[in-house]
């Protein structure tokens, strides 16, 4: 196989990955706390493929990093919404370990429990939140409040280093070590308000158009060096 067609697999298969990266952030565009993902490409080091074919450069997605800027907030009129102003996310247990998140779509169970869509408990600074049933409340401090009774604090934690949050699902992620969240500072939640993905559909969409067309370009490409030019090898050469 010619050294070109190499690259343009290559090529195509790195395309493909981009397109569904950017699908994932365009189908999370409603997804409150989401934050979008970047990713490069870069030359693939394989000195296998480099000795069989030192023509040839085989490209790959690089390293993805997520985007942390916040998205909007935007009000819900829902006592039971919270929003993070400032750095920071919610702490939520899980059979899993702890999980963090800037989503603050939560809700109440029958005893109480302040939980995630998912039925996963939000911590407090004190542990899991209980609230009575009646109106919410939240201080400028912090302190959520039941029925005129306190409840406790939403823990808010930050990270010195973003790089070692893993994404387990739309908006929340992981850390390979819990003991490097730390209070975060210069926060604020506040109650009837969302944060909302931080996707801009527009730059996402014209991404979208750019990558397929330059796999439809590789597509064209891979045709006329493996038919028209190889065809026309073989018929020249079954001449002579």
């Amino acid at each position: 196989m010619p050294g070109g067609a190499y690259i343009a697999l290559s090529g195509l298969k790195t395309r493909m990955e981009q397109i569904d990266r950017v699908a994932t952030d365009i189908a999370n565009g409603a997804t409150s706390g989401y934050k979008s993902q970047r990713a490069t490409t870069m030359a693939a080091e394989r000195e296998r493929f480099d000795a069989a074919l030192q023509s040839a450069i085989d490209v790959m997605q690089g390293p993805a990093a997520v985007d942390f800027r916040p998205g909007d907030v935007a009000p819900t009129g829902r006592d039971l919404d919270f929003a993070i102003e400032g750095p920071g996310f919610f702490v939520i247990e899980t059979p899993g370990g702890l999980r963090y998140t800037r989503s603050g779509h939560f809700s109440r169970l029958v005893d109480g429990t302040l939980v995630t869509p998912g039925g996963h408990m939000v911590q407090g600074e004190d542990g899991p939140l209980r609230l009575e049933d009646g109106p919410i409340s939240i201080g400028p401090d912090g302190t959520l409040r039941a029925n005129g009774k306190v409840a406790g604090k939403p823990k808010v934690v930050d990270f010195d280093n973003y790089g070692m949050l893993a994404r387990v699902d739309g908006s929340s992620f992981r850390v390979p070590n819990d003991d490097a969240a730390e209070p975060a500072e210069n926060s604020r939640v506040t109650s009837g308000v969302l944060e909302q993905s931080n996707v801009s559909i527009a730059e996402r969409i014209a991404e979208l158009t750019e990558v397929s067309r330059s796999f439809e370009a590789l597509q064209r490409g891979i045709t006329t060096l493996m038919n028209d030019i190889d065809g026309r090898a073989i018929t020249e050469l079954g001449r002579r």
